[in-house]
């Protein structure tokens, strides 16, 4: 095998860098002497004190600039939580914005937010937010700033507004906080104001725009001892009820038209010492959760739906893996594959049903139980494991009046477990994940329809290359290895992630004897953190045999894939806009053949005016190149060159009526491509209510999309020419009652229509930018002389349908012409 990768360099002026933003003196927090009710109203003696936080800096819109408005934060504490009182003056009371909505559904309104570093580690916290209809906000932070809102802790919060503005209480139990245990404790802390008429943020300390790095500018809070983190159980039981009323054939028995099914069970949350959180559930509750977005899915990889139920979505943070350290992560075509995909606990059962008049058969395997414990091992080492078993699931079958039973979902435990460790100052950093499927199966045709087991092991981490912490070299290693009956195997292997059965692939081969299939991928990234200056390149490869979407998700296997690009970004406050960036990027993909499968030149651009209004435009172009999916198991097929034109543009987020647009188009060669508008407008006529609609047009055209498999045709598949058109909307309206109380009616209409034209199959052809010269070959092979060699070079197919070599096919009796 010979791998081809193709790496240009670039090179950059390094701008100077923005200058530091000092850290403010410790924050000193007070021990309470009488009780505080948390009423938003500063009227206990510990509000008035001398201690007052007040030296405030401004980050949008003029960076470093000092605030519109005043504010004082004090911080008291007693041996049960602590508690925060906040004085946010405004010189018009009646003009602060005030907006109810659910928890954690960031709406435009006037807020403030105090972040805590608890384990004082300047990389992980927590932060608490409350806007001033009293609507709470909540989350977790990790890698120096990134935010995870699913986290909800148990706390409080009260505003009142006077003739001065407004003020805020806050009580934050530690039962709530993970931290070491100490005499006198130190921990990180950091404020933050929102001015909502004024697009205003303000904090104590900021992290400029130029610049990486959040959590780690805070200053300390001090003056906190005699207390721990207490304990705390959390039990909360559930009921549900689903009713499904369907059409349904007459004389099914399974189905008369409606349905109702009662179900129950119980989630429960607990501190498990100072430093680690148990998570755990029985029939977990997702009552709550959002239908998945109606798609129409003619690829051959299946379509990402987001996570949305709340055991698995909350904490989820500890288990990202691969992209930790940096703050920037360019992809340009790459399938990064997401290592824990929890959709795959409870998804629909897997195995095909016997044929049968009737089947009754679950939409969705039972979890019998999670368990998930997150928090740190040792001051520097986080951890985090996920343990999960799914029940057996059978469908009910009648044919001729006799019923029957067929195993259609086995039982199943999923696992996951992950650490990552710091060294030095956060300079470094090392991680570790194992996740792990395994199946007990009953029947012997489930066996030959799933894997047995799949496990992965994978290293992550960070290496810092200078004492300023301006460039940084982050990414991961892992390997793969499924097992299962030879049968399954080979099934495996010529599925949408691997196409073994390719015949024209050299690095790999369709092997019917295998009982497992072992991989490997890696991808690392070189990112520039600091400056105006902006740079990032990643080299990254996954294996023919790579393959976690048993537990992970994963688009292909089979490539290698690097870029180089940079650019620029304007952080300063001018007369004409608040922020501009210009970006850049050449990208290249291969195949472990040595294939060219994608690549190109991409630039792109963010301009935010001083209004608030934005916008993004972006362009790429895409040489010739050929495509190793295109035929689903079948020969390489070009694809022609292609050109992306693409714009976003939205008006201020904080006005009453808020329009955004975004349109993109992909144009080939002979009328190819897709293209696509989305307008958008949200409404929000009164404080507690939100009218969304976003209509969406998408225009799709492809002179051979796949059709189907035809024994009779090249290489046994058919293909046409498609003209696909699809209109779509997502309509919302969010009416809060109260900060605990809100109504959702979520709609999404969705038409989509395919002409398959034009039906036709692969013709044998030697095609390639510099191969053989498009000419036609009679054989399977061609030769090519290169630059300073000759090399055999594998017959390619092309899927054009305007070329005298294309073979037309109908269906009925087989035929062959020329297209005129």
């Amino acid at each position: 095998m010979k791998t081809v990768v193709a790496l240009l360099s670039l090179s950059f002026v390094n701008a100077a860098f923005a200058a530091g933003v000092p850290t403010p003196p410790p924050v000193q927090a007070v021990r309470l002497t009488s009780p505080i009710s948390v009423d938003g109203v500063l009227s206990e003696p510990v509000w008035q004190g001398g201690n007052a936080v007040t030296e405030f800096r401004q980050r949008d819109p003029v960076e470093g600039g000092t605030p519109s408005q005043r504010t004082e934060v004090r911080v008291a504490y007693d041996e049960d939580a602590l508690y925060v009182g906040a004085r946010l003056y405004d010189s018009a009371p009646d003009s602060i914005i005030s907006r109810l909505s659910r928890r954690d559904v960031s709406i435009p309104a006037d807020r403030f937010s105090i972040y805590l570093d608890p384990y004082h580690d300047k990389r992980t916290g927590y932060y608490f937010l409350v806007n001033v209809a009293d609507v709470l906000f909540d989350g977790t932070l990790s890698n120096d700033g990134w935010e995870d809102s699913s986290w909800d802790g148990v706390w409080e919060a009260k505003t009142h507004v006077d003739e001065k503005g407004w003020t805020v209480e806050m009580r934050i139990p530690y039962s709530q906080l993970r931290f070491e245990k100490a005499d006198q404790y130190v921990w990180g802390v950091n404020f933050r104001r929102v001015v909502a008429r004024h697009n205003e943020e303000d904090f104590l300390v900021y992290q400029p725009k130029s610049e990486a790095g959040f959590v780690s500018r805070w200053p300390d809070l001090v003056g906190i001892q005699g207390i721990h983190s207490g304990s705390s159980v959390e039990l909360m039981p559930y009921a549900t009820s689903k009713g499904e009323f369907l059409q349904h054939a007459t004389g099914d028995p399974f189905n008369n038209g409606h349905e109702v099914e009662p179900d129950g069970g119980v989630d429960l949350r607990m501190g498990v010492g100072s430093k680690m959180t148990l998570n755990a559930t029985v029939n977990p509750d997702f009552g709550q959760v959002e239908i998945d977005p109606a798609v129409v899915n003619l690829s051959d990889v299946e379509t990402y739906f987001q996570e949305k139920r709340p055991f698995f979505v909350e904490g989820s943070s500890i288990f990202h893996f691969g992209n930790e350290g940096g703050n920037s992560y360019w992809g340009f075509n790459w399938p990064d594959p997401t290592f824990f995909y929890s959709r795959r606990i409870g998804r629909s059962p897997q195995g095909a049903a016997p044929n049968a008049d009737y089947t009754d058969a679950p939409i969705g395997t039972s979890i019998l139980g999670a368990a998930k414990l997150v928090g740190k091992i040792a001051p520097s080492w986080n951890f985090g494991t996920m343990q999960a078993i799914t029940a057996k699931e059978q469908a009910t079958l009648e044919t001729g009046g006799v019923r029957s039973k067929a195993e259609i979902e086995p039982l199943a435990y999923y696992g996951v477990v992950r650490t990552q460790k710091e060294f030095k100052d956060r300079r470094q950093g090392l991680g570790f994940m194992t996740t792990l499927a395994q199946r007990s199966f009953e029947s012997d045709a489930m066996r030959d329809q799933l894997n047995r087991s799949s496990l992965m092991n994978g290293m992550d981490g960070w290496l810092f290359l200078d004492k300023n912490k301006v460039w940084v070299i982050s990414g991961w290693s892992a390997m793969s290895l499924v097992s299962g009956t030879a049968a399954r195997i080979t099934a495996l292997q010529q599925n949408s992630l691997h196409y073994f059965q390719r015949p024209d692939a050299e690095a790999f081969h369709l092997d019917t004897d295998a009982t497992s299939l072992t991989g490997w991928g890696s991808r690392y990234w070189l990112n520039k953190q600091k400056g105006n200056v902006i740079f990032n390149a990643a080299l990254g490869a996954l294996s023919p045999k790579f393959d976690v979407s048993d537990v992970g998700f994963q688009s292909r296997s089979d490539l290698i894939n690097s870029h180089i690009g940079g650019g620029y970004k304007w952080t300063q406050t001018t007369k004409t806009h608040q922020y501009m960036d210009v970006l850049g990027a050449v990208f290249a993909s291969y195949n472990f053949d040595g294939d060219p499968i994608w690549g190109g030149i991409w630039s792109a651009g963010d301009i935010t005016f001083l209004n608030n209004w934005s916008l993004n435009p972006r362009i790429a172009y895409n040489p010739q190149t050929v495509n190793d999916r295109r035929t689903r198991g079948g020969p390489v097929s070009l694809n022609p060159p292609g050109v992306e034109i693409g714009t976003y543009a939205e008006t201020n987020s904080k006005s009453k009526f808020y329009y955004y647009i975004d349109t993109d188009g992909y144009f080939q060669q002979e009328g190819q491509g897709n293209w696509y508008v989305s307008p958008g407008v949200e409404w929000k006529p009164i404080s507690n209510l939100l009218v969304s609609f976003g209509p969406t047009y998408e225009h799709n055209v492809a002179q051979a999309a796949f059709v189907g498999v035809d024994p009779g045709a090249n290489f046994g598949r058919v293909f046409a020419h498609l003209d696909q058109r699809t209109v779509s909307a997502n309509i919302r309206l969010n009416w809060s009652v109260t900060p605990n109380l809100s109504v959702q009616t979520y709609v999404q209409p969705l038409i989509s229509s395919g002409d398959y034209t034009d039906y036709k199959a692969l013709a044998k052809r030697c095609v390639e930018t510099r191969w053989c010269g498009g000419s036609i070959c009679p054989a399977r092979r061609c030769s090519w002389s290169g630059p300073s060699s000759v090399r055999t070079r594998r017959t390619t197919a092309s899927s054009v349908s305007a070329r005298p070599s294309i073979v037309w096919w109908t269906r009925g009796p087989t035929t062959s012409s020329s297209p005129s």
